[in-house]
């Protein structure tokens, strides 16, 4: 527990705003040098083949070896794991429908080092396209149905605020993927939602301990009884978020390759989402009442 805190959290909001921008604009340059996130094959369709070798192979050495084949321009990468043979995943944007052509040329390439052929996937455009669209459909459908959700329940002060901290979210965790080029996939679409999930879920504490404390007769400014819900909610939202950072740390360093960026992706909104419910949700919810308040009079 956090005793005797009596900390001013809206007054350092437009300090919190100033850095969310810089960051959001960084990731928003990096999106327009690099012309958008870069997308997995599960949205721009492609082929991946995944390789094992008993004999241990350098990474680049694979590269060499493929450099004279068809799959030159393939993205390689070595799978961490349990698995004692040293394991490949090989992602190429070329669409190859005949399996049995595209194992030929890896066997014949890699036969010095005992490969075998774990796993080939294709995935259409026309796939990976309709991917997309449902990937963006999901993630704007959930942000409306919040947003219908929280004007119900509350009002629509508190459901703008939350939209713009989800937002905000969303934005930064997307922005730091592509400044570290990192691949967005499905997975990372699904991080994308349980990161808008766990976002509104602290957001809605500290605004309902906001309703509580403006239902009673405090005689507390907007700002004080803000002031006052964050300060009341502090120690659960650090403890929290620090018990769940804690779960997503440990699955990004021994889950495994399949949910490493899975679990990065968590690890960011873990971060932001508890900074955006504190310095984001709150003070643009007292912008928005105190501009119709303003208005009103």
């Amino acid at each position: 527990m956090i005793m005797n805190r009596n900390i001013d959290f809206i007054s350092k909001a437009k300090i919190a705003l100033c850095l969310s921008v810089g960051i959001i604009m960084l990731g928003i340059g990096s999106l327009v040098v690099n012309r958008g996130p870069n997308l997995s094959i599960d949205f721009v369709g492609g082929t991946v083949i995944q390789v094992s070798s008993t004999n241990n192979i350098d990474i680049n050495k694979v590269r060499d070896l493929l450099s004279s084949t068809i799959l030159n321009k393939s993205e390689v990468t070595e799978i961490t794991g349990m698995n004692t043979n040293q394991q490949f995943r090989i992602k190429t944007n070329l669409k190859i429908e005949d399996t049995t052509e595209i194992s030929s040329i890896i066997m014949n390439s890699l036969r010095d080092y005992n490969p075998e052929i774990r796993a080939i996937e294709s995935v259409g455009p026309k796939v990976g396209k309709e991917l997309q669209y449902q990937a963006i459909y999901a993630i704007g459908l959930a942000l409306i149905m919040l947003m219908i959700y929280i004007g119900f329940r509350f009002d629509q002060f508190y459901a703008m605020g939350s939209v713009v901290a989800i937002i905000h979210d969303v934005l930064i965790t997307l922005g730091i993927f592509s400044l570290l080029n990192l691949e967005i996939n499905l997975s990372i679409v699904a991080a994308f939602l349980t990161i808008v999930g766990y976002s509104l879920n602290d957001t809605i504490v500290i605004f309902d301990r906001f309703r509580e404390n403006s239902q009673k007769d405090l005689k507390l400014s907007l700002t004080d009884l803000a002031n006052l819900s964050l300060n009341q909610t502090l120690s659960r939202t650090i403890i929290t978020s620090l018990t769940t950072l804690m779960v997503v740390t440990i699955l990004f360093f021994i889950g495994g390759e399949a949910i490493k960026y899975f679990a990065f992706a968590l690890i960011i909104g873990v971060i932001v989402g508890t900074y955006s419910s504190i310095f984001v949700a709150s003070p643009f919810m007292l912008y928005f009442k105190s501009r119709i308040k303003i208005e009103e009079e």
